[in-house]
């Protein structure tokens, strides 16, 4: 993605926080989110790098605040059941994406046996381009978080995260962590690339959470 539209997202969140638009307290109801429109073809944001993994090539690294910190390849990873579903994407941008037919594998059964410790409330996403997120744990035990590896029924291609990339369908896009290579436990927040430049931590799109109220001090140190 060119560096410039980085830039724009950027500044968007520093505009709204100082227009005192962060979030809001009540949920809405309905599919579409509130400040969100439909569109027909799933875009494709990242940082503006694409690496081209292999599925040969393609580790998965589970660690941090567990008892059994573990590592998955593409065949270990393909031993969990296989499952397809269909869900809507929403990217805080404001558009939002309608029935995405995702392939892949639960999350919850892939970390069941990292057996988290009772102080680790959070967990942290590291891709292969050096973007980070994160999420809350209760986001990556929800039965419809999923590491996908197919999109419409076909491998997913570089430009929308493959070989394989988060799901968390009731969390604004942003926390999907494309071309993913950590899932790291950890016992206190920490914040990730978007959320270092004024994005909303738990960034639920029917609140309409989209920013805090500033950035992280000292991101850009």
């Amino acid at each position: 993605m060119p560096k410039s539209y980085l830039d724009r997202k950027e500044a968007w969140a520093k505009r709204m926080a100082e227009k005192g638009i962060i979030n809001s307290k009540e949920r809405a109801e309905g599919r579409l989110p509130p400040g969100q429109h439909t569109v027909k073809k799933l875009p494709v944001l990242d940082l503006g790098i694409q690496p081209k993994i292999e599925e040969s090539d393609w580790i998965l690294q589970i660690g941090g605040e567990v008892e059994n910190e573990f590592n998955l390849n593409w065949e270990s990873l393909m031993e969990f059941d296989y499952l397809e579903e269909t869900s809507d994407f929403h990217c805080v941008t404001t558009w939002s994406k309608y029935d995405c037919k995702w392939g892949g594998f639960r999350m919850l059964d892939v970390l069941e046996k990292a057996r988290p410790h009772s102080n680790a409330g959070h967990v942290l996403f590291i891709s292969y381009d050096g973007y980070t997120t994160n999420v809350s744990i209760e986001a990556v035990y929800s039965k419809h978080a999923l590491l996908a590896t197919k999109l419409d029924g076909e491998p997913l291609s570089k430009e929308n995260g493959g070989p394989v990339r988060v799901i968390i369908p009731h969390l604004y896009a942003w926390k999907s962590a494309k071309f993913v290579k950590e899932i790291q436990f950890t016992d206190e927040l920490q914040s990730g690339y978007w959320e270092k430049r004024g994005y909303s931590y738990s960034a639920d799109p029917w609140k309409e959470e989209r920013f805090i109220d500033k950035e992280v001090p000292g991101w850009r140190e």
